[in-house]
């Protein structure tokens, strides 16, 4: 058995609309083989590894258990049984995952199986699939094991602890786990923005972070100030809240001084420690106070000697200014029987399913370390003690989970006095989420009565003991810092608008996002050739998949996001976020078909559905083109908005009877009107020609992608007079949309240069050329990217065909895969095939070296369409080329008069690189300029 393929969808994609990982397994000689086959031996070992294998959902809950169904010798597959035991781990491991199915590959040989589970983190989950092909591998007839052997030494207890030791150290710690679900309740997004605990919520500019329960709001002078203990010490105390009495020292002698000088029993502490870690309590003799320091020493150069105080030890949690949750803390322990001794006692704790390593679980294993034989040496115990039945042997003597505490929840019962306290102490701190240590004798009767003290004041508090107590009631405590970081009506999300298709994508988003800086927002866009922050490009290259969506919400600056989703990132990682506010589907051609699965349009077709079927607000659909109209039956979203260039298409009409939306054009005494309808209102919104991109509506394809904008934009609430200011001021300019439809009209003949990577943009380029004013010839510069179908090459090749007078035809800049001459080769071949004569056709394999054919062949009054790869070098070839017999033109800078002029004197000469012209005055021009 063998993974062949991997791949993590981190968000909506064709195998489900949540994270999911995608393996293609070669299941070798077991291909046919199923749990039934294998035999009981082979089921008894798997579910003795895996008691819980499928109790959960496949998806199909009408098929039941799995592991049911595999007792029951019904043949469940390898493959569907390795999906199971891959999620089956990671709830092992802690995580809330479920999801699983697997099915044949169909016409592969050997023959694939595709194995699809749901995920919670990437490593782990691609780890626990690695598990468990090993396991099942374990299990099966060594004879039949094929490419997968399994180690002699192989021990699957041992490799199941260490997986999940593997998965909890990149699992978030309770505390960051608890705001995630807050959030996730709140439908407030999140990014993980690290290995470890630092988390966004919110998009763009309405993000918050926070690292554990340190939030982007918490002063960092409050930190520093609650991690000093004296200073804390002291300026509570000023305020008249109730502190132990403390003396600062460095060195052992010091700490007995300072405990004779504060008389009773003492505590030593770190002057900067955390987590209960080198703290001593009870301390009476001078020996147990050096023995103190010394534990303490070895967490902080300098330790705090204070008053002990007697009583119980609570955690009162204060959020923005209100007291949250209390909880009791009791230190790590056991309770004696009378028969065994402390080792074994600490075993039976530790065998507590609650308890774990470190944060990993609700509770944390006990250990006989140090600190533990420090305490059993105080009572005159060792390992192998058996106390009396009933006795408690405490192995801590602080009471921090992290440590093995058990915690109560009190919240219901602390005094009036006692919460007001814990919050004044936290406002004088000024923390807005904090851990307020008491030792009080009774939570519930006031400090002022009973006595008690603040040891410290924390901050980033940890949640576990509040989240999930030993004993008491749980509390929703990452609700209230979510609540102060997102008061209720504040957002929190920016707009989001997704757009896909296979021509127009890059060109709509720009529109799209020029419209939203005329309506005041600051758009994150991304593109085919970036990432866009407020219009200026940040990122370089193709930037269409989750990496690049990620880098646009995660920008402090945007207030809305455009995501032009292409096929690639869909079909590797999924779309970025698990919803849009607005999804369109601009159309859907034949591009890319034959690579990675999509073979036919309705495969294509149902991948770009992705966008709408997450689509929250509005579906923004093609109606003219049957392959994406039909994607109306697969989306939940409000409202659907079907654009068309026919105003009498029938369904769109009765859609608009009905008071759907929609965007179609209308003709007029002045030409063509692009009308919006929405609710029964009806909305002339602007003249085509009146576009710049459109080129005076003779540019049919600008005048779709301008309906989507202005659809996409009306769906996303921004208001109609800067959807028209936006249309009217968006051209296709290369700085505003470089490779798309970019005119040079300064050479005596005009050059038209174009990213058409497909039969359909080769055919709207062509129609354009077709309609512009043009006195000359046509001339085209025509390639195919090397990565398409032979089929595909010969289909642009068709498209422009009899539309130009003269083709030069040459390669795709990068070769993709196929050799220098085969794109040109197949591009004349068919070129010749749809009736071009031999003589128009020119094959010239070269890029620079086509382009600059082409533009010696212009001719006044001809227009030369290049179709061009590298578009700012290509660009930059058209606007420097200098037709034959133009003028030399010079960037001439003047530096003076000649003085031999004004006096009528014999002019001198001049140094290489100055001119001087009739009137004596003298320019400089630097040396080999040429302009």
């Amino acid at each position: 058995m063998r993974i062949l393929e991997r791949a993590v969808y981190v968000g909506p994609s064709l195998y489900a609309h949540f994270p999911v990982i995608r393996l293609v397994v070669d299941l070798e000689a077991l291909a046919d083989w199923s749990s039934a086959r294998l035999g009981e031996e082979f089921v008894t070992g798997v579910l003795a590894a895996l008691p819980g294998l499928g109790g959960h959902g496949d998806g199909h809950e009408e098929r039941g258990d799995l592991a049911q169904r595999m007792r029951a010798g019904d043949g469940v597959g390898l493959g569907e049984i390795l999906a199971a035991a891959a999620v089956e781990l990671q709830r092992i491991a802690g995580e809330d995952v479920a999801f699983f199915r697997s099915r044949a590959i169909a016409g592969t040989s050997p023959p694939l199986h595709e194995v699809i589970y749901a995920y919670a983190q990437r490593e782990e989950g691609l780890a626990a699939a690695a598990l468990a092909l090993k396991l099942l591998a374990g299990q099966v007839p060594e004879a039949l094991r094929g490419s997968e052997p399994v180690a002699a030494d192989w021990q699957w207890d041992t490799a199941r602890i260490d997986f999940i030791r593997y998965a909890q150290r990149r699992a978030f710690g309770p505390s960051t786990a608890a705001l995630v679900k807050a959030a996730e309740v709140r439908g407030i997004p999140w990014l993980r923005l690290n290995a470890q605990s630092l988390i966004q919520f919110g998009h763009g500019r309405y993000q918050q972070r926070i690292q554990a329960t340190i939030t982007g709001r918490t002063s960092h002078i409050a930190v520093q100030l609650a991690s000093d203990k004296e200073e804390t010490n002291t300026l509570l105390a000023g305020l008249g809240l109730p502190v132990p009495r403390q003396v600062l020292v460095t060195n052992a002698q010091g700490a007995v001084r300072a405990a004779r000088q504060l008389g009773g029993a003492v505590v030593t502490k770190p002057y900067n420690g955390n987590h209960g870690r080198g703290i001593s309590i009870d301390l009476h003799t001078p020996e147990q106070v050096i023995a103190g320091f010394e534990a303490a020493r070895l967490h902080s150069r300098s330790v705090i000697v204070e008053t002990f105080i007697a009583g119980d030890d609570h955690r009162l949690l204060v959020v923005n200014g209100e007291l949250i949750a209390a909880t009791r803390r009791t230190p790590g322990h056991v309770v004696g029987d009378g028969v065994a001794d402390i080792a074994e006692l600490v075993d039976r704790v530790n065998a507590d399913p609650r308890r774990g390593i470190g944060h990993e679980k609700v509770l944390t294993q006990l250990e006989l370390d140090e600190q533990a034989d420090l305490m059993l040496e105080r009572l005159g115990y060792h390992h192998f003690t058996v106390p009396a039945a009933g006795e408690v042997v405490y192995l801590r003597s602080t009471a921090n989970l992290s440590t093995g505490g058990t915690a109560t929840d009190v919240t219901d019962l602390i005094h009036p006095d006692n919460r007001d306290m814990a919050v004044r102490a936290v406002s004088a701190i000024g923390l807005d989420v904090a851990g307020v240590d008491f030792i009080s004798p009774d939570i519930g009767e006031s400090y002022a009565k009973v006595g008690g003290a603040i040891c410290e004041v924390n901050a980033a508090p940890g949640l576990r003991m509040h989240v999930a107590p030993s004993e008491g009631q749980p509390r929703d405590v990452g609700g209230p810092v979510l609540d102060m970081l997102f008061p209720p009506g504040s957002p929190a999300r920016v707009p989001i608008a997704a757009i896909t298709g296979t021509n127009g994508k890059t060109t709509t988003a720009r529109m799209l996002a020029h419209i939203a800086k005329m309506a005041g927002r600051t758009p994150g866009m991304t593109t085919t050739d970036g990432v866009y922050i407020d219009g200026r490009r940040t990122v370089e290259g193709d930037m269409t998949g989750p990496v690049a969506a990620r880098m646009v919400l995660g920008d402090p600056q945007i207030d809305i996001a455009i995501l032009e989703t292409a096929r690639g990132g869909l079909l590797r990682a999924g779309l970025a976020v698990p919803e849009v506010n607005v999804g369109a589907v601009l159309n859907v051609a034949s591009d890319h078909l034959g690579r990675q699965g999509i073979d036919t349009l309705p495969q294509l077709a149902q991948l770009k559905r992705i966008v709408v079927e997450v689509a929250r607000d509005c579906a923004v659909l093609n109606a003219d083109d049957p392959n994406v109209i039909r994607m109306s039956a697969h989306t939940d979203a409000r409202a659907v908005c079907y654009v068309t260039t026919n105003p009498s298409h029938a369904l769109v009409r009765a859609h608009i009877r009905a008071g759907g939306r929609a965007c179609a054009l209308e003709a007029g005494v002045n030409g063509q009107m692009i009308t919006l309808y929405d609710g029964g209102r009806h909305i002339p919104l602007m003249w085509t020609h009146l576009i710049p991109a459109t080129l005076e509506g003779r540019a049919t394809h600008n005048v779709s992608n301008a309906m989507f904008a202005a659809s996409l934009a009306h769906a996303l609430g921004l208001k109609l007079d800067a959807i028209r200011q936006g249309l009217r001021t968006f051209d296709t300019t290369f700085f505003q949309a470089p490779g798309r439809m970019n005119l040079f009209s300064e050479h005596p003949f005009k050059v038209l240069m174009d990213y058409a990577h497909n039969a359909h943009a080769a055919s709207a380029i062509a129609a354009l050329a077709g309609r512009m004013d043009v006195s000359g010839r046509r001339i085209v510069v025509l390639t195919g990217p090397g990565d398409r179908r032979d089929a595909d090459l010969v289909e642009i090749a068709r498209a422009v065909a009899g539309r130009f007078d003269h083709y030069i035809v040459r390669r795709d800049d990068a070769l993709r895969g196929r050799g220098p001459e085969d794109v040109p080769r197949i591009l004349a071949e068919a070129l010749r095939e749809a009736g071009v004569p031999a003589s128009a056709i020119e094959v010239i394999p070269d890029e620079q070296q086509a382009v600059d054919a082409a533009l010696r062949l212009g001719r006044a009054g001809d227009l030369v369409v290049v179709f061009a790869d590298a578009l700012a070098r290509t660009w930059k070839q058209i606007t420097k080329f200098r037709p034959a017999g133009a003028p030399e033109a010079h960037h001439t800078v003047a530096v003076g008069r000649d003085p031999t002029h004004d006096a009528g004197l014999e002019p001198e000469a001049l140094p290489d690189g100055v001119v001087r012209d009739a009137r004596g005055l003298v320019f400089a021009r630097p040396p080999g300029a040429d302009g």
